[in-house]
């Protein structure tokens, strides 16, 4: 009987959910009968109403093409996305099993939960639609009630800024992407600088036309090496999970691939050619050999946002410390004619300051 009862209240709670979401103009993929062979079963086989079966339920359509069990047609194949979860850099899908459940609050308020992550957390399998992503996903909660999702970088949010468990070194990405800090990559709203020269169309400091890309997604820089892999942050094999690689040690030949994630946007021939700064081909390729190789572009700019200066300029304290009299700090003395000083010390150089 008990058995019976539960079986009867997950109809129940089930077809509440098909019931609202018919009601609604929205498409959702995994309900519609084109998509999938067997309907709620496809994913529910075994009566798993409470979690679906969990991530590796979804790789029987998400998998191997010789796994892929759930579709319509045997002649449909989709992307297999287990090949980006087998890379170094992913999200601990597979790592983490059982850690995920429906009543978790993101972003975290206790700092013993573990950190995981499941595809639960970033897709709505009931609601998500080809006209929106986003559909069915709880933001952040603000009183009682959950704000929805209408942006990738509220999405990310949910797990990379105000959690209470953010890993070792890890920073609040909402607060370094605020608009109200001194320079940020835009993800959030436009830029602040008026001229970046080092831009590659479409690019554009400010959009002036349909074609121009004025505004970022974390997905631009965080997504899968492999541009015929299935979109998104599933796992990448550069550090960072990153689309290209971007190396931010010391001692590195310069290169396209060194930094590769950079050069999408920026014009390698601008930076290396000092139009901002007279001094970066000599940070960047090394002062007098080459060979031996300049600092990373992270040395001096953070890639997200800087609370503190203007230009992304954040210092790397793994390799950069105070000037000998105490200051670390970057002074802007143009706006039109690219003028400054550092006070800080790099490579036993002391800059107390240098001006430029």
């Amino acid at each position: 009987m008990r058995f019976l009862y539960v079986l009867g209240v997950s109809f129940v709670l089930v077809a509440g959910l098909l019931s609202m979401v018919f009601a609604t103009d929205v498409k959702p993929i995994h309900l519609d009968k084109k998509n999938t062979r067997n309907g709620c079963a496809s994913c529910h086989l075994g009566f798993g109403f409470r979690d679906g079966g969990g991530a590796s339920k979804c790789l029987s359509c998400h998998g191997p093409s010789d796994g892929q069990t759930g579709l319509v047609s045997r002649g449909t194949q989709l992307k297999d996305i287990s090949k980006d979860f087998a890379k170094n850099y992913h999200h601990p899908v597979f790592e983490k099993k059982s850690a995920h459940t429906t009543r978790e609050v993101l972003p975290e308020i206790d700092p013993t939960m573990p950190r995981h992550a499941d595809c639960a957390d970033c897709h709505s399998p009931h609601f998500v639609s080809t006209d929106n992503p986003y559909a069915g996903l709880r933001g952040k909660k603000i009183g009682n009630l959950s704000a929805p999702i209408t942006k990738e970088y509220e999405l990310c949010y949910l797990c990379h800024s105000d959690s209470a468990n953010l890993p070792l070194r890890s920073v609040n990405k909402r607060v370094e992407f605020a608009i109200a800090n001194p320079s940020f990559h835009p993800i959030e709203g436009e830029g602040k600088n008026q001229a970046v020269i080092s831009l590659i169309r479409p690019y554009r400091e400010k959009k002036s036309s349909p074609n121009d890309i004025s505004i970022l997604k974390c997905g631009d820089c965080h997504s899968s090496d492999d541009i015929a892999s299935p979109r998104g942050p599933h796992g990448s094999k550069y550090q960072g999970l990153l689309t290209d690689n971007y190396s931010t040690g010391d001692n590195i030949v310069e290169s396209i691939f060194a930094y590769g994630i950079c050069y999408k946007c920026h014009k390698r021939s601008s930076i290396l050619g000092n139009e901002t700064f007279p001094l970066h081909s000599r940070h960047i390729t090394g002062e007098r050999n080459p060979k031996a190789g300049g600092t990373s572009c992270y040395t001096c700019h953070t890639s997200h946002g800087s609370v503190e200066n203007k230009y992304l300029i954040r210092f790397n304290r793994d390799y950069v410390t105070e000037s000998s009299t105490g200051k670390l700090k970057f002074v802007e003395k143009g706006i039109y004619n690219f003028r400054g000083e550092c006070w800080l010390t790099c490579h036993g150089v002391d800059h107390n300051p240098r001006s430029y």
